[in-house]
């Protein structure tokens, strides 16, 4: 996402990271398929549900859609 490792270059990257970290490891998948669709669903949420500030709280699809 960013051409850096500092945490400021990388902000984007390390607040994806955080949140699949906190939201999706409450639980342990049993498998990488059960991973890869606990990835996909968080990926999903995070795209076409959560508002987010920096968007003025629209997500990301929305804003997408909009131009």
């Amino acid at each position: 996402m960013t051409d850096g490792y500092d945490y400021y270059q990388n902000a984007l990257a390390e607040r994806v990271n955080g949140i699949l970290k906190t939201e999706l490891l409450l639980c342990r998948p049993e498998n990488l398929e059960q991973a890869r669709r606990m990835v996909e669903e968080v990926v999903r949420i995070y795209n076409t549900e959560r508002p987010h500030t920096a968007l003025k709280y629209k997500t990301p699809d929305a804003m997408h859609r909009a131009f």
